[in-house]
């Protein structure tokens, strides 16, 4: 389920960005990026970031750790959904979905989740418009969720990937964290400055 945009002008294409977690530039060309996909939304849309993953699978506790690093930030600019402490998950997705669409029908939601993908692919974030599918790598059929979204590629994907994603390196997925955290507490904050 995505968010209609209401009274939004007609939507305008956003480029997807890749950029590997490590590189010299990582920060500000995903904070470019996710400030280009941010100024599509109404002013007067609140944004609301939903952190999809369990804190029980090394990989794919992506999601929750941008989650708790955000909630820590107590920004005005955003809320967050989705922490260490209270995950969201394949089990309370829908139900999150429908409790932020009664709350807040015109929320801008920005979804965060881990991902797989080809081995040369490994370390790198993602930024794309339109919802994220949780689960797709793990052959799930979870609704699809955000008006943007920012994947994080933890590992290869293409076999056994319950197996992959609870081998993954913590390490490395706590650096695409920190990155991905920095990136959107940045854009929405400064988004937020400019309004």
């Amino acid at each position: 389920m995505t968010y209609p945009l209401f009274n939004d002008p007609a939507p305008v294409e956003c480029h997807p960005c890749k950029v590997a977690h490590d590189s010299p530039d990582a920060l500000p060309l995903l904070v470019r990026s996710c400030q280009e996909h941010l100024a599509l939304r109404a002013p007067y849309r609140p944004v609301t970031i939903v952190c999809i993953g369990t804190d029980r699978s090394t990989g794919d506790c992506l999601g929750p750790l941008v989650g708790t690093r955000l909630a820590k930030q107590s920004s005005p600019y955003y809320r967050v959904l989705g922490t260490l402490n209270q995950p969201v998950h394949a089990m309370n997705l829908q139900e999150t979905i429908d409790s932020m669409q009664a709350a807040d029908p015109h929320s801008f939601i920005v979804a965060i989740d881990a991902c797989l993908g080809q081995s040369s692919s490994v370390g790198s974030v993602q930024i794309q418009q339109g919802p994220v599918r949780p689960g797709a790598g793990v052959n799930k059929q979870l609704p699809p969720i955000g008006d943007m979204h920012i994947t994080g590629i933890v590992n290869v994907g293409g076999f056994m990937e319950y197996f992959v994603l609870q081998n993954t390196r913590l390490h490395l997925v706590m650096s695409m964290a920190e990155l991905i955290a920095e990136t959107v507490h940045q854009s929405v904050t400064n988004m937020g400055r400019m309004s």
